[in-house]
C-alpha cells in the first residue's frame, strides 16, 4: 500500500475500528488523520480538508483528542493558525491517563468490597478489586519494558 488511495482507505479501516471500539467518529477520524499525515503539524482547515467536513465539525475532535493526551498545542512560527501534533509519546500517556481512571474504579470497588459482607457480592467485588489492583501495579513495569524495547535495550 503505497498510493494515496490506499493510504485514504488504512486511515479510514482504522477509524471505523476506533469507532468500533467505542469511539465517537469524528474523534476516531481526526486521530487516523494524524497517525497518517507526514506534516509536522496539522491545522483544523488542514483536518477539514484531509476528512471532507467543516473546520468547525473538527473542532469538538480536536478537543477531545487533545484532552486524551494523544495531540498537542504548538506555536509555529508565522502563521497565526493554531497547530496540533502527535504527541511523540501519545500510546503511553494514554495509557497513563487512564490509570486515573483505574485508581477512581478501584477506590469505589474497594468502598464495595467493605461495604458488603460475606456472601457473592463481596466475592465478586473482591475479584473485581484484585483484577484492578493487579493491572495498576503491573502496568507501569509494562510501559518500561515497552520504552526499553523501543531504544533497542533488553526486553527482559
Amino acid at each position: 500500500m503505497t498510493g494515496e488511495t490506499d493510504r485514504r482507505e488504512a486511515a479510514e479501516h482504522l477509524a471505523l475500528t476506533l469507532v468500533g471500539a467505542g469511539m465517537q467518529r469524528m474523534g476516531a477520524r481526526t486521530i487516523a488523520a494524524f497517525l497518517f499525515s507526514e506534516e509536522e503539524s496539522l491545522t483544523a482547515g488542514d483536518l477539514a480538508r484531509e476528512l471532507g467536513v467543516s473546520a468547525g465539525s473538527v473542532s469538538g475532535a480536536i478537543r477531545m483528542v487533545a484532552q486524551m493526551g494523544l495531540i498537542e498545542r504548538i506555536h509555529v512560527a508565522g502563521s497565526r493558525r493554531e497547530h496540533f501534533r502527535m504527541r511523540d509519546n501519545a500510546w503511553t500517556t494514554l495509557y497513563s491517563r487512564q490509570h486515573s481512571v483505574v485508581d477512581d474504579v478501584l477506590g469505589a470497588v474497594e468502598k464495595g468490597v467493605e461495604a458488603v459482607g460475606p456472601g457473592r457480592a463481596h466475592d465478586r467485588l473482591e475479584y473485581m478489586r484484585d483484577f484492578y489492583a493487579f493491572l495498576l501495579n503491573e502496568a507501569p513495569m509494562l510501559v518500561e519494558r515497552f520504552e526499553r524495547q523501543r531504544r533497542g535495550g533488553p526486553r527482559s
